[in-house]
């Protein structure tokens, strides 16, 4: 499944990919953003996928919930337009989903498409103020991730899900609309009482940041807002109490990283990019606490699914952390 805003070029090497896959049967369903390039056309017309077509832009959350719902597989897997499988990649994850009756999601090897000898992300890791990164973001493939394991949750750039899974808990939360939503949904499956497991064996090859671009500002605003939205609705209280002293942690490292002109404070150079950072911080936060009440309703609502103690979370967060020095 595949959620689309524009991007024709991107999409038809994606949906070029799919066609390679082997040993599986499948069927490409694209929810389609409003874009007014013709793409939805070109998966229609040139692939023959299933098109469900938007009027606007409904966002990453609420397409990809249109799809699941579509979706008539024992396995829903998720594909980035701008993302590239390689063959085997479908049959890989449905191999891992399969291990056991309790592993509800498959992550993939996501790999820099620009430069393949790099790691996008292999999963998912987490800091303990809620902000989550890929695991191996950037780092050379030398085979650190080469061995088949549990992981935390997958990143949902090319991730597979089971449907009885995704039927038991909800699909994802819609609040979040882009970026974050991915970790929310993994964490709360996680709490039902489901696994994920990491294969190195279904590679993807993926264009960083293009869909909004590292540099904007929105895109910072909406990963800040659903860094707290996540936090607030799946923490438990006695590591969410602790939520801004570990942001303060993690802005104090991140200040000393952009004082050496590195870090992800590179894609907004100057002072007036540092005070567009600092300014979609803000915004994002102050957007948190005004959804704070709806959110808080859907943390009392996880009462149903919860498998996992406070302890076993926390635990759970802890043992699959991201490194100060990683996050920063």
């Amino acid at each position: 499944m595949i959620v689309n805003w524009n991007r024709k070029n991107l999409l038809r090497a994606c949906l070029d990919s799919l066609g390679r896959q082997t040993g599986v049967e499948f069927e490409t369903i694209v929810v389609d953003n409003g874009s007014v390039d013709g793409s939805a056309d070109l998966a229609e017309r040139e692939f023959g996928a299933v098109v469900i077509r938007n009027r606007e832009n409904r966002g990453f959350c609420a397409a990809n919930n249109q799809g699941i719902a579509a979706a008539r597989g024992e396995f829903v897997a998720l594909l980035n337009n701008d993302a590239e499988a390689e063959p085997g990649w479908l049959a890989a994850l449905i191999e891992a989903c399969s291990l056991a009756p309790d592993v509800g999601m498959a992550a993939s090897k996501v790999l820099v498409w620009e430069d393949p000898s790099r790691i996008d992300k292999a999963a998912h890791l987490i800091f303990p103020d809620g902000q989550n990164r890929g695991r191996g973001s950037g780092a050379k493939d030398i085979g650190q991730f080469d061995r088949e394991e549990e992981a935390l949750w997958p990143d949902g750039c090319a991730a597979m899900y089971r449907k009885r899974m995704l039927d038991e808990i909800g699909g994802f939360d819609e609040d979040f609309f882009a970026y974050g939503d991915d970790a929310e949904l993994g964490l709360r499956a996680r709490i039902a009482g489901w696994r994920c497991i990491y294969t190195p064996r279904a590679v993807v090859r993926h264009h960083r940041g293009s869909t909004m671009g590292k540099g904007s500002a929105e895109r910072l605003l909406l990963i800040e807002r659903n860094r707290v939205l996540l936090a607030m609705k799946l923490f438990p209280w006695s590591l969410l109490c602790l939520n801004p002293l570990f942001f303060a942690v993690r802005l104090i490292a991140g200040m000393a990283i952009a004082g050496r002109n590195a870090g992800d404070t590179v894609h907004f150079p100057g002072l007036a990019g540092k005070l567009a950072m600092a300014g979609a911080l803000l915004r994002g936060d102050w957007c948190a606490l005004r959804m704070a009440p709806q959110t808080l309703r859907k943390r009392g609502e996880m009462g149903k699914l919860r498998r996992l103690s406070p302890r076993e979370v926390r635990r759970l967060i802890w043992s699959y952390r991201l490194p100060l020095r990683e996050v920063a």
